[in-house]
């Protein structure tokens, strides 16, 4: 790997900050080979890093994947004039839960190291 890569590699997986609160889970059988085989692949991450990673990724392929169910209001247009319509699906509500909890959880860290 190249320093360019290796920097953007470190961009790319360095983003945001950790909670400080530990989560324990237990997975099936088949889940816990699978990340040993990923361990066993990438020996330089750690169990907790390959765990976070994937479901950071699983999270975003989540909200990705919710229904757009189109609403009555519109609130944009596209680039050709024609209106564009909210969500009145499930992501509005997934992406607003997710700031509350975020800005939760903020906080909680802010007081933490006051």
């Amino acid at each position: 790997m190249k320093i360019r890569e290796l920097i953007r590699h470190w961009e790319q997986n360095a983003k945001g900050s950790l909670t400080r609160s530990p989560y324990q889970i237990h997975l099936d059988l088949e889940s816990a080979a699978r990340l040993a085989t990923l361990q066993e692949m990438y020996p330089k991450r750690h169990i907790e890093e390959l765990l976070g990673e994937l479901l950071g990724a699983a999270l975003e392929e989540l909200e990705a994947s919710l229904p757009y169910v189109k609403g009555s209001q519109v609130v944009a247009t596209d680039e050709q004039g024609d209106p564009l319509y909210e969500d009145i699906g499930l992501t509005p509500r997934f992406l607003a839960l997710s700031r509350k909890h975020l800005e939760l959880l903020n906080q909680q860290q802010d007081s933490s190291e006051h």
